[in-house]
């Protein structure tokens, strides 16, 4: 069957483009560049730009679409906006790691597990398919991260 393209159908995917646009961090969208960071015993032990994270802001990220992290995991709290098992529940996930082993796992999980199908949130070389948007761009910015890894740290 095929399908007719109305101008109400082209309009509504248009929104829908310049809405996933707009879900792309500001940072990203300025081509902010990445931090040096030091990768030490499984972690990353320094916060990225030596910024503090706000574990408010972090949980907004966790539950939010430019992260997607709720796709995936499951917070105790058992929050309605959470979607996904994919990944490991977060309860408790402070107790299981230090401060720098979550930063390592939220900034480029592949470096502990190459197999893993979790993204990488801070990273922009050797990545494949990469939405224009993001190219050459990181998913999240160092503030972003940190805000992130605080909130985990939390979830003890």
């Amino acid at each position: 069957m095929k399908r007719i393209l109305t101008s109400g159908s082209r309009r509504a995917r248009a929104t829908l483009f310049a809405a996933a646009l707009a879900a792309v961090p500001a940072a990203a969208v300025a081509g902010d560049p990445l931090v040096p960071y030091r990768v030490s015993g499984g972690e990353i032990p320094e916060p990225l730009g030596g910024l503090k994270g706000d574990p408010v802001r972090g949980r907004e990220l966790y539950l939010s679409r430019e992260s997607n992290c709720a796709l995936c995991h499951l917070l105790p709290d058992g929050d309605p906006r959470q979607m996904g098992d994919i990944g490991p529940p977060l309860g408790g996930v402070a107790s299981r790691f230090s401060i720098g082993a979550l930063r390592l796992r939220v900034v480029d999980s592949r470096r502990i597990n190459p197999g893993t199908i979790m993204p990488a949130y801070y990273r922009v070389d050797g990545l494949n398919r990469v939405a224009a948007a993001y190219a050459g761009r990181p998913v999240l910015t160092a503030q972003e991260i940190e805000d992130v890894v605080a909130f985990l740290a939390t979830l003890r």
